[in-house]
């Protein structure tokens, strides 16, 4: 692998050593030369009581043909790209607003809405049904902030948790992934055929006081990541002030991935 396991998990274990770091209220910002809003980052890891995400789609819309944050994301974490798509590997991806949120249209919906791309990834649910058919604990959910987690070395690959998840957010590596990324970034560890993965909220980059590399390339201010326990947070704000949707809200998971329509 690109990263042995006991220096990953040396990694990992920056964020629970990072409790006594402050937490997150909001997301430091700066403008940069081109007037966009850049990430500045506070000394120490980032820390919060319920991490979640808000998406702008109407801002996502307005740049269609962007994808800065899929390519951040999956260079960062080392996810193979494979012209099959059988054997696709994603952890944040691109559906139709029709496809994503499907339970929300009615016969009258703006059709052009129906059509437009909607960023999708895992929702790290509060109550995940993924942890809950897990044979081996290779995914559970972190008390002190909510990520749901993979430890791929207890993974089997019985893909129980693949067909759990209501959201398609899990992709099983049918083959040895390694020979599909361009470039391996040695910083994370790469998997190896027959286990499942997903997106981690950047949960390593945390541990560094780094936001999530998808809200980090974000150019065009469509993604906000913050605590939700935190009512001065800026996802929290959002949510107060902006009208927003989940997708599949009525089967009891509770996502904490939240979308401005």
């Amino acid at each position: 692998m690109g990263l042995d396991r006991r220096k990953f998990f040396k990694v990992s274990g920056l964020t629970a050593l990072g409790l006594a770091g402050g937490s997150v209220s909001k997301v430091f910002s700066g403008e940069d030369s081109l007037g966009t809003v850049a990430p500045v980052r506070p000394e120490g890891p980032l820390t919060a009581q319920r991490w979640a995400m808000v998406i702008d789609l109407r801002k996502c819309h307005e740049q269609a043909d962007c994808n800065d944050c899929v390519t951040a994301c999956h260079t960062t974490h080392n996810v193979p790209k494979w012209e099959n798509p059988k054997d696709e590997v994603k952890w944040i991806w691109k559906e139709s607003f029709e496809h994503a949120f499907h339970d929300q249209e009615h016969p009258f919906q703006q059709e052009s809405l129906k059509h437009l791309p909607a960023l999708v990834l895992c929702n790290h649910c509060d109550n995940p049904p993924c942890v809950r058919v897990c044979p081996t604990g290779a995914t559970w959910k972190r008390e002190k902030d909510g990520i749901v987690m993979m430890d791929w070395h207890r993974c089997i690959g019985c893909r129980y948790c693949v067909v759990a998840c209501p959201y398609g957010s899990r992709s099983f590596n049918w083959r040895d992934p390694r020979p599909k990324i361009q470039k391996i970034e040695p910083d994370f560890p790469t998997r190896s055929r027959g286990v499942v993965e997903k997106c981690t909220f950047c949960e390593e980059r945390l541990a560094r006081g780094m936001l999530p590399a998808c809200v980090e390339a974000c150019k065009y201010g469509a993604m906000h990541f913050g605590d939700l326990e935190d009512p001065h947070s800026n996802v929290r704000e959002l949510l107060s002030e902006r009208y927003t949707i989940r997708r599949k809200p009525g089967l009891g998971t509770n996502p904490e991935v939240y979308y401005i329509v």
